[in-house]
């Protein structure tokens, strides 16, 4: 079966490393290090999308309503993200998504939501429901490549104090398979009673229900041996469902390349070691997560924005700092951006909200467009200058 993969061809300047196939989007990596994202002509491209983009209105008695394509090329934008399905018609290249949780059963619980992927069933299931989705899609050019799921959750990170996926998935009904491959587990590393496993974790408890009940009570377990243990669960669910997924994926459409799932802040460095190369070609890293420099690995920097408090917030000079609100958003939202620009393993960017968020108000929302589809001038001036500026370099890259 043939998979999308990494290769050698040689190109101008030497040996280059591909993934992905001529005639699609495919990474080319150079010499120098450097990663760049090709088109289907073979063009060097900057991808610089926008999530969840909404249709314009239809026309009323009042002005014709501003076209959401031609906004999104007069920003300088050059493809669209995520829950933009309307606005593939307009000629912008694209990403698919999978939606795997809808394959077959779902764990949840608090900041919880994953396919329940030790489920007997779950492969099977996985390859039926790339078959419906991707397959159809296999011949078009336009799109870039496959995001498994666009709303995955997968608990809390240690440290914040709430359950983290081991302790969720032992307080799942034991109707889930999760349930009990997550008591397996924990009693195969603590010979095999469940005193072992309380003594372990540094707990006073004899029966199973105690951790349902901590988990009702959003009180996560913290002590170093849990998190031992807690790891090593969450590296392998993340191994299995990355791997079910992107061998489904190439099963059906051997095309396109696989995007993973959004990386963010709350997955941990356990799930994003998982959802990497080989199993996933372009990762989607949250755009303040980007890896070090000498990075091996290219990746999509996923869900910009600036409106949220650490780019607002005082520095460390705190009362000598006389900038307002807004002016260190901006110079901080400028600076990342020169960062993201200049890292070689960047290809491209995802704008997270085409619109702000219900609670969100100007001038520190995450969106181009405010609640009455006014346009946001605090993102949008120095992004299209940044966009503008990413096409001049386009070719350099």
């Amino acid at each position: 079966m043939p998979v999308t993969g990494l290769a050698r061809e040689e190109g101008p300047g030497g040996p280059v490393a591909v993934r992905g196939r001529p005639g699609w989007f495919r990474l080319e990596r150079g010499a120098g290090g450097r990663w760049r994202l090709l088109d289907p002509a073979g063009e060097r491209v900057f991808l610089r999308a926008v999530h969840h983009v909404e249709p314009s209105p239809p026309p009323g008695d009042g002005p014709l309503p501003p076209d959401a394509a031609a906004r999104l090329r007069s920003w300088g934008f050059n493809a669209v993200g995520v829950g933009a399905d309307a606005i593939r018609a307009d000629g912008f290249p694209h990403v698919g998504v999978v939606d795997f949780c809808r394959a077959g059963s779902v764990l949840s619980g608090p900041d919880l939501r994953l396919p329940d992927v030790f489920d007997l069933a779950w492969p099977s299931r996985a390859v039926a429901r790339a078959a419906e989705v991707c397959g159809p899609a296999a011949g078009e050019t336009e799109l870039v490549g496959w995001v498994t799921d666009a709303d995955l959750a997968w608990a809390q990170v240690p440290g914040s104090g709430r359950p983290t996926l081991l302790q969720l998935c032992l307080a799942q009904e034991p109707s889930a398979a999760a349930y009990h491959a997550a008591w397996e587990f924990v009693l195969a590393l603590h010979g095999g009673r469940l005193e072992g496993v309380a003594r372990a974790w540094g707990q006073d408890w004899a029966h199973r229900e105690r951790v349902r009940e901590l988990t009702r009570a959003e009180q996560g377990l913290a002590t170093r041996g849990y998190l031992r243990d807690a790891e090593r669960w969450t590296r392998e669910f993340a191994r299995r469902y990355f791997t079910a997924a992107a061998a489904a994926i190439r099963a059906a459409d051997p095309n396109h390349l696989i995007l993973g799932c959004p990386l963010g802040l709350q997955t941990g460095p356990e799930v994003a070691a998982e959802g990497s190369y080989p199993a996933v070609d372009l990762p989607l890293l949250g755009w303040r997560e980007a890896p070090p420099l000498d990075s091996a690995h290219p990746f999509l920097a996923d869900g910009v924005a600036w409106g949220t408090p650490e780019f607002r917030a005082p520095g460390p000079g705190g009362r000598r700092d006389r900038a307002t609100g807004v002016e260190r958003m901006l110079r901080r939202a400028r600076a990342a951006l020169d960062r993201l620009a200049a890292h070689p393993a960047a290809v491209g960017y995802c704008w997270g909200r085409w619109r702000d968020e219900p609670a969100e108000r100007p001038p520190f929302g995450s969106g181009l467009l405010h609640h009455d589809g006014s346009e946001a001038p605090e993102h949008l001036e120095l992004i299209a200058a940044f966009n503008a500026r990413l096409a001049r370099t386009e070719r350099e890259r």
